[in-house]
């Protein structure tokens, strides 16, 4: 397992576990090993950052484009901008990597380094233990660049205008006549998510755009959708959608003022791509987060699916190795792979926006026939989140559990990859009996001597 990257990135307390001087190593060794390549096509390493809204993220910029020029490569600011914009524009304008500053959908005390190799995809496990190694001091010193081999920063804002063209041009249809809420979550999407929206036609009401630093994700966005939820219930609004801090992950908020999770949105753009001929392999990419209630419905459409680990680079691994083209996770990372080569929360509004003008119909009506089973998940902190699952009370308290839902449900105990927590989390048929089986479960942990709290 790595020892600062997990599976989304180089994550953790700002100047506590990802300090500034961990950011500056970063840049050093990405200029120095990019710029080796480089050199032999005659040209200096290019690579180009951004971030979210994040108080610690100018630090973590400066001291980035500080490694990165010490070491001869030349930084491009994208500023606050999405992780699919840095995605996508280090594939379309053929930067050597691409590097997004954020925490995702954690609070604003944490922070990231998220990697992306030149096709915009997430940086290969190979490359990410190469600057471990370094960070570790384990591959010895670095030179400096010197004269005029020192690289220098560029202002690179056309980036994110030319990201914010290419997202409006997917639109086929003008959303004119739509009264579309936003929940910005005070971060990324702040300002290109209205930008793209006004530029489609659609009347747009936002939340969660007014960023001071300390205030991304914090009761708003997709971590706490209940706000747009309310939103588009006071303001008779046609439906609403939720991003998180950087903008990868939508959930949708139907008229009524339901949520409509990320299974919801594979299962009604799955269905809109049979329906024309282009789910070409009729088939979908999951993670073993997905609701029950998703296969049942695919099962009845006869449309296939695939289950990966959690996280969205797992699911585009899949998508890419088999040439699926629409994949994603509940939480709302959906890839549309034709399009994107990460979770694109912008695109996954638009893309269910062509669905409903497409149709005519309302998105609570494209949702329902989709129905989730009751799901429970609690969050735990452990003393060691590797081998809580590993205890044997645990493991029998897991056993039982399965033993006792059968087909009508299922368990699910996991390490976060992102986080020192172990969650747990049941679906069954009810609410009550979801509960009383992470009861048991929690209760094993108890137990056991290594549950420290549930969050």
């Amino acid at each position: 397992m790595a020892k600062y990257f997990g599976t989304d990135g180089f994550r953790g307390k700002a100047n506590v576990n990802l300090t500034v001087e961990h950011a500056f190593l970063v840049g050093r060794f990405l200029g120095y090993d990019l710029g080796k390549a480089a050199a032999a096509y005659g040209r200096r390493a290019r690579v180009v950052i951004g971030k979210d809204t994040r108080r610690s993220g100018y630090m973590y910029e400066n001291a980035l484009a500080a490694g990165l020029c010490a070491s001869g490569a030349d930084a491009h600011l994208l500023h606050v901008t999405t992780t699919p914009c840095v995605s996508y524009i280090t594939r379309t304008e053929h930067f050597d990597c691409g590097i997004m500053i954020s925490a995702s959908h954690n609070a604003f005390y944490d922070n990231g380094i998220k990697l992306f190799n030149a096709q915009g995809e997430k940086m290969e496990d190979a490359f990410i233990e190469r600057v471990e190694a370094y960070l570790d001091g384990l591959s010895g010193t670095l030179p400096y660049a010197t004269g005029a081999d020192i690289g220098r920063t560029v202002d690179y804002i056309e980036g994110r205008n030319r990201y914010i063209a290419y997202l409006t041009a997917l639109a086929p249809r003008s959303f004119a006549g739509k009264r579309i809420g936003l929940d910005c979550a005070n971060g990324s999407a702040w300002q290109i998510a209205k930008n793209v929206f006004d530029a489609l036609g659609a009347q747009t009401y936002v939340i969660g755009y007014a960023p001071n630093g300390t205030n991304i994700n914090e009761n708003c966005g997709s971590t706490h959708p209940e706000n747009l939820q309310k939103f588009v219930v006071e303001n008779k609004l046609d439906l609403g959608f939720a991003f998180d801090g950087d903008a990868d992950r939508c959930l949708a908020v139907d008229e009524t003022g339901k949520l409509v999770t990320g299974d919801h949105i594979l299962y009604l753009y799955g269905r809109y791509m049979q329906e024309r001929g282009r789910l070409e392999t009729n088939t979908v990419v999951t993670t073993v987060m997905s609701n029950m209630g998703l296969y049942k419905a695919f099962d009845a459409l006869g449309i296939a699916y695939e289950k990966t680990a959690v996280g969205d680079r797992f699911v585009y691994e899949n998508m890419n190795e088999h040439g699926h083209l629409l994949g994603g996770e509940q939480s709302g990372h959906i890839i549309f792979s034709k399009y994107a080569s990460t979770g694109d929360g912008i695109l996954t509004a638009i893309k269910v926006m062509q669905v409903i003008i497409s149709s005519n119909r309302k998105l609570s009506e494209l949702a329902a026939p989709m129905r989730m089973y009751p799901q429970a998940l609690k969050n735990l902190i452990v003393q060691d989140k590797d081998a809580v699952g590993k205890h044997p009370t645990v493991r029998a308290a897991i056993e039982k559990a399965e033993t006792a839902l059968g087909d009508n449900g299922r368990v699910l105990c996991r390490a976060s990859g992102t986080e020192p927590l172990w969650r747990v989390m049941v679906e069954a048929e009810s609410e009550a009996l979801c509960e009383s089986t992470c009861s048991d479960i929690i209760a094993a942990a108890r137990e056991s001597g290594l549950l420290v709290r549930v969050k």
